[in-house]
């Protein structure tokens, strides 16, 4: 017997919404939080478990940069999931998850963290400088000796 049509509709919305979240290189906490909703409701979402509240919808389509058909996999284009990059993209996993962490903090912790991450920082060796790519030996002109 074929699935209900809810099911198929969340399991569809999960997939398309972990995709996007993938390709954007976010954890579902990223997502939940800049979303405004709990991890644990997004994660629900992905696995297929419910489908989000339209406001939810309408947020949820900014943050992973795709459209509603997208995400409810309808329309042309449905199985393709936009490659716009997400602003703070480049930022690393574990800075992200620092980050998540000092918000939870009250002003005086943070203040004190801060000193501490500045006085570590002070006093760690330069990083090395990135390597240089060398030309390939091909590429080179030899001189006549």
């Amino acid at each position: 017997m074929p699935a209900p049509v809810n099911e198929k509709l969340n399991t569809v919305f999960g997939a398309a919404a972990r995709a996007a979240r993938l390709r954007l290189g976010l954890t579902q906490a990223d997502v939940a939080e800049r979303v405004g909703i709990a991890m644990e409701v997004y994660s629900r979402m992905e696995r297929g478990r419910m489908l989000p509240r339209a406001q939810t919808l309408r947020r949820l389509c900014d943050v992973l940069a795709v459209s509603s058909d997208t995400l409810l996999g309808v329309g042309p284009g449905s199985a393709q999931v936009s490659p716009q990059a997400s602003p703070r993209q480049e930022d690393s996993l574990e800075l992200r998850r620092l980050v998540r962490t000092l918000r939870d903090l009250e002003p005086r912790q943070l203040k004190a963290v801060a000193r501490v991450v500045r006085t570590v920082v002070s006093v760690m060796p330069p990083a090395p400088p990135a390597p240089r790519k060398k030309p390939k030996p091909s590429a080179r002109k030899r001189r006549a000796g």
